[in-house]
């Protein structure tokens, strides 16, 4: 079975439901382990090793984005999805600055969600950004290491950054003043193109215009319909 080695966590409260998409993605040969609220959840997400974690929003006890904040701060890079009954934009741009990966409203097709689990599985099989040597940047007061993720300025204690705000900085350094494509850079690191990596970037754009407000020699330009420049002014 060509998805045996692959472990998700369904944390859901809806024991119906969540019963039965476990067996769906369980005969889709995912090992899938379910846990009915967020404090559970938890609890079996420090206990093994997952891949990918599938979390409800609405929950009690805990919901999904307390538990999706509570993941990050053990795994920064596992993949996360978010499953709601509501569409509503302020809680799907509030899972992406968390970190989500993707987010899908009940009902939903469960093929699509094959897809998506899919198409995350196969963007970690290879690097999300070219071998480079080059690690560590100098720009106007700053120094960034991409390796070790940190961003210092000469006034202020250095930030760590997450994977993500690390290699789109590192994307943004490596065009200084010039055009960073948007394609270019959501292909790379997200290894799609499509509405949610398309806003998952804007949030991390505007994580990272917050970092490098502490120079205001320094700023992230949108270039409309194209893509971003990095700027020393």
């Amino acid at each position: 079975m060509k998805n045996s080695n692959k472990k998700i966590l369904l944390v859901e409260d809806d024991s119906n439901f969540g019963s039965i998409l476990k067996e769906f993605l369980t005969l889709n040969d995912y090992e899938t382990i379910l846990a009915k609220n967020g404090i559970e959840g938890f609890e079996k997400f420090k206990k093994q090793d997952f891949d990918l974690c599938i979390l409800d929003v609405m929950m009690p006890y805990k919901d999904g984005f307390t538990l999706a904040k509570e993941i990050r701060e053990k795994n920064e890079a596992i993949p996360i999805f978010f499953l709601t009954a509501k569409h509503l934009k302020d809680d799907i741009l509030k899972g992406f600055k968390i970190g989500a990966d993707d987010y899908l409203t009940k009902p939903f097709d469960s093929d699509v969600l094959l897809a998506k689990i899919k198409t995350v599985f196969n963007r970690k099989i290879s690097p999300l950004i070219p071998v480079d040597d080059t690690f560590e940047f100098s720009f106007s007061d700053f120094q960034f290491n991409s390796k070790l993720r940190l961003l210092r300025h000469k006034e202020g204690d250095p930030i760590k950054l997450s994977p993500k705000e690390s290699q789109l900085l590192k994307l943004l350094v490596s065009y200084l003043n010039d055009l960073l494509p948007r394609e270019l850079a959501l292909n790379k690191i997200w290894r799609d193109n499509n509405y949610f990596t398309s806003r998952s970037m804007d949030v991390y754009i505007a994580k990272l215009r917050k970092y490098l407000s502490l120079d205001d020699k320094v700023q992230i330009l949108n270039i409309h319909g194209e893509g971003f420049r990095l700027v020393i002014l």
